[in-house]
This record gives structure tokens, sequence and C-alpha cells, in this order.
């Protein structure tokens, strides 16, 4: 069993985010200065905007719960003056939040039935930070490879949302791949994003 920092087990809604971000803050790392302000695949989006996206959606969701990640303004002001530095204390945050077994196994009844903390943070969240993680290497130059794993849990997400998919502020309508199309290319292709 994984254990945590203090020698404690972990669980396992940590267990499920810690793969994630650290994969999603790698990419964080190697974008350059110039790329926060560069067009992302987003419709409208910068690097930056998509970063402040996955920080503020996570602190908003945790927030509404009663649980204090740090407040949305706070992490807005970072993300402009030190994105990468910014997404490491979140990051830090979220680790700390999750590894709560008191908050991460708390139970609530959400758009999707019920529910726990730690469930909707690796998977509703975990569909943004590997989908955006894709985004912001596109955004700095960079191919980024999506494991089998990773495709199948975005697919499995996307087949979850329903018609809400492509509701407003979710996914552009998919468009269309050819037949020789890797799988990548199909999954994200149903996001409405060409590989």
């Amino acid at each position: 069993m994984a254990t945590t920092d203090d020698g404690g087990d972990m669980t396992t809604a940590l267990q499920g985010y810690t793969p994630l971000a650290d994969r999603f803050g790698a990419v964080v790392d190697a974008l350059r200065p110039h790329d926060w302000d560069a067009p992302s695949p987003c419709e409208g989006w910068t690097g930056r905007d998509v970063l402040e996206h996955v920080v503020s959606t996570q602190c908003d969701f945790l927030g509404g719960h009663g649980i204090d990640v740090g407040g949305v303004d706070d992490a807005a002001m970072s993300l402009r003056a030190d994105p990468a530095r910014a997404w490491h204390e979140h990051d830090h945050r979220m680790r700390a939040v999750l590894g709560d077994r008191a908050v991460a196994e708390k139970e609530y009844d959400g758009v999707f039935g019920r529910s726990t903390i730690g469930e909707a943070v690796t998977r509703f969240y975990g569909f943004d930070l590997i989908v955006h993680r894709w985004d912001l290497a596109t955004t700095g130059g960079r191919d980024e490879p999506l494991s089998g794993e990773e495709l199948d849990a975005v697919a499995a997400a996307a087949d979850g949302f329903g018609e809400h998919l492509y509701g407003e502020g979710v996914c552009k309508p998919a468009v269309e791949v050819g037949e020789d199309a890797s799988p990548q290319e199909r999954v994200l292709a149903r996001l409405g994003r060409r590989a």
C-alpha cells in the first residue's frame, strides 16, 4: 500500500490524484515564459487561462463543500505572476486535502449522483488534468502522449458526461478524423480537439 510522506497510508483519492498531478506538473514546468500567453487549443484561452481554469475549478468545487485550499482570487493573482510556482503551491494543498480520509471520503449528492469528494476530484477533475495537460503541452509546441489508461479514463468520463459534454464551457463539438487516426487522435477529436 502506498504511503504518505509522514508514513501514513495514502487515501484512494490521493493515490488516484498523485500521478495525474505529477504528469500535469511536469508539463507546467516545461513551459517557457512566453508560452503562458500563447493561444491554447481551448478557443479564446491562453496557456495561463487553461492553468487558471484547472486551479480555480478545483478551488471552487472544494470551497463549495466547505474545504479551504486557498482563495480563487489569490490563486489567480499568483498564476499571473508565476504560473509554475502557483500550480505547485496549489498542488501541495490539494495533496494535503486529499490525504485527509475524512475529506476524501466525504459524501455528497452531485449532478451525476451520489459520490465522494475524493472520487469527484480523481474522476471529474482528473479528466481536466489529463486533457488540459495535453492543451498546455500543445500551447508550448510540444507533443504530449497520453497513455492507453488515460485515454480510457477520458473516454469513460466523456461517456459519463452525456449531453453535458458539449455544454457551454465544456467541449466544442467533435471533429472528424480519418480512418487511420490513432486512439489519441480519436479521443481528442471527440473533445473537439485536433491532435
